[in-house]
């Protein structure tokens, strides 16, 4: 993997305050506030506060079902919350249409690519612009009123499939790439539009290991190139390589933020991807003991003992082993 930690912007130029949910950042380029997103009874998403530092690259993290790609559609656009507001550079995107959310300079890719399969990869590219005059009907009539401006975005979509290798495939339909081609295709069109903010959704997800390299360096080029970036990742390595600051979500909620190696050890960040008792073997009886000490259910408690004495009879039998058990089973 790139090495990026020299690169690593320092959290004291990112936070204002300690690292808690919520945190403020010294520069934020996105703040949302009390951010909701119900599902009849299923709370999906409840924010109460997040800010998005400007010119870094951060990861959001947290286990499956947690919220983030839901919070992801909320954020451009793609699904309205229940409650929330939420500002990009100082303007207000709540429950604002996708289209606009992109014209203002916060795009997304996703999880799942959504490059049209029977447009030309080049295609694809040129649709990602904006500014387009022959999107007007009566200018696309007259050729000299956009020819410009399609030869500029049209050298400019070469010139990105170039730096992400595509650029051979230009004439090929998008339907032919392979998965990792179609991300890197994905990454490129979003770019066409010149964004500020990059939102990237499991960028690595189905991405052959030969590509894994390429995207990474496209990510820390993203920041090189001064824009923010946003991504959910579920490869802790990838998270902790290129990350600047990390922001954990678990049930829809925020609960925790920091930079990677600090996150990594959060005591809430371990309980939320594998469970209050992470460090017990349930293997074991005294494992189990653990559990149905700590358990608030008299009735569960009971029988998660019982079934220990089960185990502990059948582990030390004694001569009236038999009697015992049967005594047991006929509880």
């Amino acid at each position: 993997m790139p090495s990026s930690v020299s690169n690593r912007t320092p959290p004291a130029e990112l936070v204002a305050g300690p690292a808690v949910p919520g945190v403020a950042k010294i520069d934020p380029i996105l703040i949302a506030d009390k951010v909701s997103r119900h599902f009849g009874g299923l709370m999906a998403v409840e924010v109460d506060h997040l800010e998005i530092p400007r010119g870094a690259i951060t990861a959001l993290i947290g286990p499956n079902g947690a919220g983030k790609t839901t919070f992801f559609n909320l954020l451009t656009g793609f699904d309205k919350p229940n409650t929330g507001t939420w500002n990009f550079g100082g303007k207000n995107l709540a429950r604002m249409p996708a289209f606009r959310v992109s014209r203002l300079g916060m795009v997304r890719t996703f999880q799942l690519t959504k490059a049209l399969g029977r447009l030309t990869v080049l295609e694809n590219m040129l649709l990602g612009a904006k500014e387009q005059g022959g999107e007007n009907l009566f200018v696309a009539l007259i050729r000299p009123f956009w020819r410009k401006r399609e030869d500029a975005i049209t050298e400019r979509a070469m010139s990105l499939l170039a730096k992400f290798k595509l650029d051979t495939k230009s004439e090929d339909y998008a339907a032919s790439l392979s998965g990792g081609q179609r991300k890197l295709l994905e990454m490129a069109r979003a770019l066409m539009s010149e964004p500020q903010m990059v939102m990237l959704d499991e960028p690595m997800a189905g991405v052959n290991p030969a590509l894994t390299q390429s995207l990474l360096h496209h990510i820390l080029d993203l920041k090189a190139e001064g824009m923010t970036v946003l991504f959910v990742e579920h490869d802790m390595h990838m998270v902790n390589e290129i990350a600047d600051w990390v922001i954990v979500m678990a049930e829809g909620r925020i609960v925790a933020e920091g930079p990677p190696g600090v996150v990594m050890n959060d005591p809430a960040v371990i309980d939320a991807y594998l469970g209050a008792h992470h460090d017990t073997d349930l293997g074991t009886l005294t494992g189990q003991m653990e559990i149905a000490e700590g358990m608030e259910s008299a009735l569960v408690r009971g029988e998660i003992e019982h079934e220990i004495e089960v185990d502990l009879a059948a582990e030390h039998p004694t001569p009236d082993a038999g009697m015992t058990e049967a005594k047991v089973d006929g509880k």
